[in-house]
């Protein structure tokens, strides 16, 4: 079915802070929207609005027609217990709600209650768009090429993080939605899942907003931009794809910059000017008072006009002043400003591995010989399930080896993002989590850095295990920047980091001169960061490229 979503004047916020307002948004079968903006912009508010999960503090958002099936698909960090793959799918899709309602449908219409033909009808037409009737044969035969070796039947909760990531792929794929709202689908996929998803948004038929920090992803998929800018409080609409938009944006900024600038000194030069008369002015005054002793009225006569034309003359420029069109300053957007605190080098070999093997349950990893030298930097790239963090596992000690030996060099000093940054998922507020990383720093500069890094005393006194998986990510990168390193170790780093500060992440990856061990499936990244080495990890298998 060919559907329009339409938003109008749509407004919202946490209590008295305003995420956007005045929002204006048609989506068109065929259109796929672009949504971008700093973490805290209020992207996902959006796409919940939108969704109707959320009511609109103003305005309104209508589907046309009203029959038109609209799916919502976050971003899920978590598996539910209890649950299968087969009813993942279910869920994802929207087919096992629309098979609760036909069955409450069918038992009204057995009831013979009144309106249950049409409820049953309505019932049965929803269920049939979504793709109910063929959903498992279907299920079947996209998950065997999705996500071979994970069975329908498997619990949700015992599949890896990458298997989780194609199963939610899965899902997405087998949705038959008229209109898809989607909050960070690239998130955990490998580079042969962003290729499939790519080709799906393409090709779909319907319309889709999309919340995504993949640049490659946006530049290869969007064909319009909707900008939150927080720091603006302006939401703009940018026509386009993702390239024009950055290079739309850039002009805009720096126009804004200009017309500001262009606009103060105007006045500052007229503020001087009309100091500049008023002084003259108050001397004419003086003058006047001290040679006027003759009592020549013609001498006072001229200096009264002199006066007189002196005063004329400021408030002429104090009126030209008031008249000035005022040119707001554009507000500094918050970015991340990180360093990378280096420690003193480490020896020659950073780590070794030789002939390890690492064995997890039907996963082997291995047998691996690798060698990390002192300032290698070394990429590190492979499908899902492939075994690249065991890898990284391995190469720092932190899982035993079934043979084979592992061993670090001396001084090694590591700094770490995990895939699941568990350094900030317990239950301690932020900053005693983070100050127990740091026991020597004072309270105060915990802080101090944490509000660097966009974590403010809102955030900080919060248990860590509440914080956005974003928040995680800055909490951890604001530690590599408290502690001296010599060994930068980055599982998937830009997995929940907004575009901004992504690049601001690439800058200190460039400034950094330790050794560099980085996985990552940010094809943006790869080129951007300068690496001397490339490893590929397949099934287990680990090969220099």
């Amino acid at each position: 079915m060919s559907a329009t979503l339409v938003a109008r004047g749509l407004a919202a916020g946490h209590g008295a802070r305003v995420l956007f307002s005045d929002l204006d948004l048609v989506v068109a079968p065929g259109d796929v929207v672009g949504l971008v903006g700093v973490n805290g912009a209020g992207k996902s508010t959006l796409l919940r609005t939108l969704a109707g999960q959320l009511p609109a503090e103003s305005g309104s958002v209508t589907v046309s027609p009203p029959t038109a099936t609209l799916g919502y698909l976050p971003q899920e960090h978590e598996r539910r217990p209890g649950e299968t793959v087969r009813a993942a799918l279910a869920r994802r899709t929207g087919v096992a709600a629309a098979h609760a309602a036909l069955e409450d449908a069918t038992e009204a219409l057995t009831a013979g209650r009144d309106g249950a033909d049409d409820a049953y009808g309505d019932a049965l037409e929803r269920w049939l768009a979504l793709g109910g009737a063929d959903l498992d044969e279907r299920a079947t035969e996209v998950v065997a090429e999705v996500a071979p070796g994970v069975s329908l039947d498997a619990a949700m909760t015992a599949l890896s993080g990458g298997q989780a990531a194609r199963v939610g792929l899965a899902g997405l794929l087998l949705s038959r939605y008229d209109v898809l709202l989607l909050d960070e689908p690239t998130n955990d996929l490998d580079l042969a899942g962003l290729e499939q998803l790519e080709r799906f948004v393409t090709g779909a038929r319907g319309g889709i907003v999309v919340v995504s920090h993949d640049r490659e992803f946006l530049s290869r998929t969007v064909t319009r931009v909707v900008e939150l800018d927080l720091a603006q409080q302006l939401v703009r609409v940018h026509d386009g794809g993702y390239e024009a938009y950055l290079t739309e944006r850039e002009v805009a900024r720096r126009h804004a910059r200009e017309e500001y600038e262009e606009f103060a000194d105007t006045k500052a030069g007229l503020e001087a000017r009309a100091r500049m008369q008023r002084n003259w002015l108050a001397k004419g005054v003086r003058d006047s008072i001290k040679k006027a002793t003759d009592g020549d009225k013609h001498v006072k006569n001229h200096h009264r006009a002199t006066s007189e034309k002196q005063g004329a003359k400021a408030k002429q420029t104090e009126r030209r002043i008031e008249r000035l069109e005022v040119v707001e300053e554009p507000r500094k957007e918050w970015e991340l400003r990180m360093e990378i605190a280096v420690a003193p080098r480490a020896g020659a070999v950073v780590a070794t591995l030789s002939n390890a093997v690492v064995r997890r349950g039907e996963f082997t990893l291995g047998p691996v010989d690798l060698q990390v030298d002192w300032g290698d930097r070394v990429a590190i790239t492979g499908p899902n399930g492939a075994g690249k963090s065991t890898l990284l596992a391995a190469l720092l000690g932190r899982v035993p080896l079934d043979d084979g030996r592992s061993a670090l060099g001396p001084s090694v000093r590591v700094g770490e993002i995990d895939q699941a940054r568990e350094a900030f998922l317990g239950s301690e507020t932020l900053l005693d989590a983070f100050s127990a990383e740091v026991p020597d720093w004072p309270t105060a500069e915990v802080r101090t850095l944490l509000a660097k890094f966009g974590l403010t005393a809102e955030h900080v006194l919060r248990p860590a295990d509440t914080l956005s998986p974003g928040e995680r990510t800055r909490a951890a990168l604001a530690l590599l920047q408290a502690r001296g390193i010599n060994v930068l170790v980055l599982d998937e780093p830009t997995n929940h980091l907004d575009l901004a500060a992504i690049e601001q992440l690439e800058q200190a990856l460039d400034a950094y001169r330790g050794t560099l061990l980085l996985v990552t499936h940010d094809r943006r990244m790869l080129s951007a960061v300068a690496t001397t080495r490339r490893l590929a990890v397949e099934s287990g298998t680990v090969t220099e490229a």
